[in-house]
């Protein structure tokens, strides 16, 4: 194989390695709240991480879910749909016995209603065939209160107080 061949072939291999997709969005209040934010997915590989930046929160805790349906029309949001569940888990806390893939966890608003959490899976894909993985298509919901991991099928995480189309 000549030179040029293999410095094509090279550079190819690097492009597939280092391909990265990226989604931006903007928070929607819901629930007659003042929610404001934005969350990032960035897919690297087989990697997605999630950081999520929410500001306008009543200070606590709130759940954070991705719900089945990529629908925020309705002013509490629940056009999105249940929790996004393609194992068909119980409700639980990420990564400890059962789960939704869509159990994401708390986030902790501080006094001024600011929160942040970084997220990183591998059980998730931006626009990939699997659709037990991918997350375009749902949404990003912030509850009025914090997940208890146990009550079934919700975590008793009261109202929708944000809500993002993932498109």
């Amino acid at each position: 194989m000549n030179a040029t061949k293999l410095s094509l072939l090279a550079l190819s291999g690097v492009l597939a390695v280092s391909c990265t997709t990226t989604r931006n969005y903007a928070i929607d209040a819901k629930s007659g709240t003042n929610t404001q934010g934005t969350v990032k997915f960035v897919q690297t590989g087989k990697t997605v991480k999630m950081d999520l930046n929410v500001y306008k929160l009543t200070p606590g805790i709130h759940a954070v879910h991705i719900h089945e349906k990529g629908d925020c029309s309705a002013a509490d949001a629940s056009s999105a749909g249940g929790h996004w569940n393609p194992t068909s888990h119980q409700h639980g806390r990420w990564g400890t016995g059962e789960f939704h893939i869509g159990d994401i966890g708390n986030l902790n608003a501080d006094q001024d209603g600011t929160a942040r959490k970084v997220f990183s899976t591998d059980k998730w894909c931006i626009g990939c065939k699997d659709e037990s993985k991918n997350i375009l298509g749902k949404t990003l919901i912030i509850h009025a209160k914090e997940d208890d991991f146990h009550t079934q099928p919700t975590g008793n995480a009261g109202g929708r107080v944000g809500c993002v189309e993932i498109k």
